[in-house]
């Protein structure tokens, strides 16, 4: 495979040994995916699962007036999509893409024919899943008792272990979004992490400078879905 986009860039399919891989692999589609993009809307059928390999998807609420926040962000780390094996084909939330990139796009027939032959990959697929409530639980106790500073931390330091650099295409209004607060909240939280010199900020762009810093910034949250992540992922082969 090419070393610029390779399916063992997703963790997920790199866990699987090549007996189990190479079948799959004639059926990975290489998909670009530019910010914005919208993979699923609220109550309509999925007909594919994403496993991202540079782009981030997050994972969104939205309210009836229109608000929204995040629940979960999905990276190389995982697969956008778990409904489709599930069983419930649609869900309440939706998906768009937070970080331009590019990932593999399984079609749904495919990805229950081999979540049905009860391998390795149903047992990866069935961990991630309980890795990704564990970061939606976690996001929502997040949310109600620590700061938006100890947010902001949290979400970055997510972000930053999906992307390749220190620096990520982002902007302060993207990130009310996903937090849920209002932009001038962020703002002000940024500017603090930045006079710390745990970041530094121009319009768009959000470099991490001080990671060690961030982690001690940030509350328990973080650690608790890196650490559950790694447990439920680890030593499958």
């Amino acid at each position: 495979m090419p070393t610029l986009h390779s399916p063992q860039q997703n963790h997920l399919l790199a866990a699987l040994p090549a007996a189990e891989f190479e079948p799959l692999a004639a059926h990975l589609e290489l998909v670009e995916l530019p910010l914005g993009k919208m993979l699923y809307e609220p109550g309509i059928q999925m007909h594919h699962a994403y496993f991202p390999t540079t782009a981030i998807v997050s994972l969104h609420y939205v309210m009836a007036s229109g608000a929204s926040a995040e629940t979960a962000g999905v990276g190389n780390e995982g697969v956008v999509g778990v409904s489709l094996f599930m069983g419930g084909d649609t869900t309440s939330s939706s998906a768009v893409v937070q970080t331009a990139g590019y990932a593999y796009r399984l079609e749904r027939h495919k990805l229950l024919q081999e979540f049905n032959r009860a391998g390795l990959m149903q047992r990866l697929l069935l961990r991630y899943t309980q890795a990704l409530l564990t970061q939606m639980s976690q996001t929502a106790a997040c949310n109600r008792h620590h700061s938006l500073e100890q947010q902001l931390c949290r979400w970055l330091l997510l972000t930053h272990d999906r992307v390749s650099g220190r620096e990520l295409v982002i902007t302060q209004e993207l990130i009310a979004g996903m937090l849920g607060v209002r932009r001038e909240g962020v703002t002000a939280a940024a500017g603090n992490l930045q006079r710390d010199g745990y970041i530094s900020y121009r319009r768009g762009h959000i470099a991490v400078l001080d990671r060690s810093g961030l982690e001690k910034c940030a509350c328990e949250c973080y650690a608790v879905v890196k650490k559950e992540l790694s447990r439920l992922l680890h030593d499958l082969k």
